[in-house]
């Protein structure tokens, strides 16, 4: 819903203001890159301008839509707005706020919202609303009866009123929040064919984080369907990045997952995250990586104990990033829905069947080290270094 006329994407980020000067610069750079790559991947007509607290897209009524929902696809963004551009004379302010009302007002509740940056116009926030909430008032009441409700309407007139022109919309489109991708350094992101870490992922990437997508075959206990879903969720997460290669490194494990179902029961699920840890590694070295994304949770699964993480974590150097380490499985499951990644958690991914009938949860480091191949971490790296790439 946007305001007739409407030409114009008001966006706001928010970590991003929190930054020195320099880094808000660089940062605002980055998500104008970003917003552009978005529009350009979608088709959609616009030019963004960065500014300083409120980037814009200037594209067309017709496109206006459009550009909103891809500027709210963008890492480090809030919100954003489709806007009508006007003056800042209070007058032309209310009247475009009447025509509003008279297209998009249609009965219960509503509140005009007004804000003004630039204290040196000759009113005020509280003036301006309250003139305006009563023109709209005026305009209206023939068709309906209309209600003030300033703590909960079903419709805002929001304004925005900067030095040379005020901004005047309707809604408020919710983005994810973060920083713009790119803001921080690129890390490998683990993929299997579950739902957790591809949330994970995700919430990488709302930090600023590039990630590689690395997904590990595991011969027969995994097959075409378990690689195809983890391929989906990739491409999913390829739509908030289209500037950025989410070509995916595809890395043999099957040998490994028969050898470790061969020769160990007790234990061969911490063994095997220790090979995805070590494999993820060796790729880190060799892309250029700063650390490992998974989408463990504390408790979710046996090898996902506060002593097995810290077992397993002991395979690699670098930093093992669980952003959904705190998180119940329903909000797991609810952000999957939400980002388009979810996928039937009724279907077991392959390492699941791996698990033997009676699991560790409470692991020591020597027997682990006693009991698992001795070669396993050199084959992980060897398989690493083999690992291919694949379009997603």
């Amino acid at each position: 819903m946007h305001p007739p006329g409407a030409d114009t994407v008001l966006i706001r980020h928010g970590d991003v203001n929190t930054k020195s000067n320099a880094v808000k610069r660089y940062m605002g750079e980055l998500l104008v890159e970003n917003i552009e790559a978005l529009l350009e991947d979608r088709s959609i007509p616009g030019d963004v301008e960065k500014g300083w607290n409120r980037p814009l897209i200037y594209t067309t009524e017709a496109a206006v839509e459009d550009a909103t929902a891809a500027a709210a696809d963008a890492f480090g963004v809030v919100s954003a707005s489709p806007a009508l551009v006007v003056s800042t004379e209070k007058a032309r302010i209310i009247e475009a706020l009447v025509e509003t009302a008279q297209e998009q007002y249609d009965g219960g509740t509503f509140a005009v919202d007004a804000r003004r940056a630039d204290k040196t116009l000759p009113y005020d926030s509280e003036d301006l609303a309250r003139e305006a909430g009563s023109a709209i008032w005026d305009a209206v009441e023939d068709e309906f009866e209309p209600e003030v409700d300033l703590d909960d309407p079903d419709l805002t007139f929001g304004v925005e009123v900067r030095s040379e022109v005020a901004y005047i919309y309707l809604e408020h489109v919710s983005g994810p929040g973060g920083l713009p991708l790119g803001a921080q350094e690129p890390v490998i992101a683990l993929i299997s064919g579950g739902i957790d870490s591809p949330v994970a992922a995700y919430e990488m990437m709302r930090r600023g984080c590039p990630v590689i997508p690395a997904y590990v075959n595991l011969g027969d206990y995994g097959g075409i369907d378990h690689e195809a879903r983890a391929m989906e969720t990739v491409r999913k997460l390829s739509r908030h990045a289209p500037n950025y290669d989410l070509q995916v490194y595809k890395i043999p494990g099957g040998e490994t997952v028969d050898l470790l179902v061969e020769e160990m029961n007790q234990g061969r699920m911490l063994s095997l995250r220790r090979f995805f840890y070590r494999a993820a590694e060796t790729l880190a070295e060799r892309v250029n990586a700063n650390g490992i994304v998974t989408g463990e949770a504390v408790g979710q699964k046996s090898s996902q104990t506060v002593r097995n993480l810290g077992v397993t974590s002991r395979a690699t150097r670098l930093p093992v990033h669980r952003p959904l380490l705190t998180w119940d499985k329903q909000d797991i499951v609810a952000k999957a829905r939400e980002i388009g990644t979810f996928t039937d958690s009724t279907i077991n991914a392959g390492c699941n069947r791996v698990a033997p009938d009676r699991v560790e949860t409470n692991a020591r480091l020597e027997p682990l080290l006693s009991a698992e191949p001795d070669d396993l971490l050199e084959r992980a790296a060897d398989a690493a270094k083999n690992a291919t790439l694949i379009e997603p």
